[in-house]
């Protein structure tokens, strides 16, 4: 039995995304050549990025693995929001590296998001957020239009913090 609040899995793997949801995509370049697609890739499937970015993450396993339980928690004090995840994909290819989580009973939305950093031909090495999601709480369901806002700002905030890992590595 699926943990997962949601139908669509693996709809950022293989597209389209689902109709009924909001949809985002966020694409950066975050460096360039075989080393820099290397270093990018094991911050984004060993939590580093998102722990870098200010995020709390407590996974089940030291790098994302289909069946990891991830949760992602955001905020300060009494208004840090938890998001039970569960990874539903990964890649760990020669020119793609990345995975996608969906959400668990408790999350704040209903969806999936993933995140793949890519060795283009040109030598760019892109990084990747694609999402959807609907709200699944009161309060995201309150929060309404301000919810897509934080999750294009959150996103930017991923893709600046992996190319100041990746220029560091």
């Amino acid at each position: 039995m699926s943990t997962l609040t949601y139908p669509e899995v693996g709809a950022t793997r293989l597209g389209p995304l689902p109709d009924g949801y909001h949809h985002l995509h966020h694409r950066v370049a975050v460096g360039r050549g075989r080393a820099d697609l290397e270093a990018a890739g094991a911050a984004v499937t060993g939590w580093h990025m998102h722990r870098t970015s200010g995020a709390r993450v407590r996974a089940s396993t030291a790098r994302a693995e289909p069946g990891t339980s991830v949760q992602v928690s955001i905020g300060l004090g009494p208004f840090r929001f938890a998001a039970p995840c569960e990874v539903v994909w990964t890649a760990y290819e020669k020119e793609r590296i990345g995975f996608a989580y969906g959400t668990r009973h408790r999350h704040p939305e209903r969806g999936e998001e993933c995140f793949v950093v890519e060795l283009a031909d040109d030598g760019t090495v892109w990084f990747t957020v694609l999402a959807f999601s609907r709200p699944a709480r009161w309060y995201s369901r309150v929060a309404g239009p301000l919810v897509p806002v934080l999750q294009r700002w959150y996103a930017r905030r991923l893709g600046t913090t992996l190319g100041r890992i990746v220029s560091e590595s």
